[in-house]
């Protein structure tokens, strides 16, 4: 921090300008972009793998199984997001990217397991899946072999978009002061600055970051819509 150059605009020493505290922005988009960037494809890898795996245990069970657990989902689903996010950031204590992360994934699956249920409860009955089981297929082998190449295109644009959210989140905690403390500099915490920054006139505190997490996320997006694309092309010329 170094307050003597707060609220600086952009300039030949400080590329992006300065923060209210000092900061230097060119700098902490690079550090922060890594925490943010950790923080929401940790937190999608642990949502879709639990949103997969609820998905399909729900999907392959008996009806009146199915029915309780999508129960369960909406339930869920009935409870704002970042309360839930609150809840369980204050049973693990500790607010580190991988805390934040780790709550962060366990909140968000419901929308993914939702899609895969809805999936795996169109294609269980196919004769290759009845084929498998007859022969002995347990339950993990027909997950890998037969039912994640079914919905893994339906659920990659949710994937992707899991990892915005996750972001989001973490900005939203940040601005709350239930985020990442202060020494630990995020895309997130620097967007929490973004009402001071429009008060005081400060474009660039706002302009940086947010053009650097928008650029982000359109790179991820169509990441996802070339893995999409190719994984449908593959299976069509099965």
């Amino acid at each position: 921090m170094d307050l003597a150059n707060s609220n600086v605009a952009p300039n030949k020493i400080f590329y992006f300008g300065t923060d209210s505290m000092g900061r230097d922005i060119f700098s902490n988009i690079w550090y922060g972009g890594r925490v943010s960037l950790f923080i929401g494809i940790f937190s999608t890898v642990i949502s879709t793998f639990i949103g997969v795996m609820y998905g399909c245990i729900s999907g392959m069970s008996s009806q009146w199984i199915d029915n309780l657990m999508m129960k369960a989902t909406e339930l869920l689903l009935s409870i704002p997001s970042i309360l839930l996010i609150i809840f369980m950031q204050s049973i693990i204590g500790g607010n580190t990217p991988i805390s934040m992360a780790i709550v962060i994934g366990i909140v968000s699956w419901t929308g993914i397991a939702k899609v895969v249920r809805s999936e795996v409860r169109q294609i269980r009955n196919s004769e290759y899946i009845l084929s498998a089981k007859i022969m002995g297929g347990r339950f993990f082998y027909i997950l890998r072999r037969h039912l994640v190449p079914n919905f893994m295109a339906s659920i990659m644009f949710m994937v992707v978009s899991n990892i915005a959210s996750a972001i989001a989140t973490e900005s939203t905690l940040s601005f709350l002061g239930i985020g990442l403390p202060l020494d630990i500099i995020s895309w997130g915490s620097m967007l929490s600055l973004a009402q001071n920054a429009l008060l005081s006139n400060v474009w660039w505190v706002i302009l940086f970051p947010g053009l650097f997490l928008i650029i982000t996320l359109i790179c991820i997006a169509n990441i996802g819509n070339y893995l999409r694309k190719k994984n449908i092309k593959k299976y069509n010329n099965l």
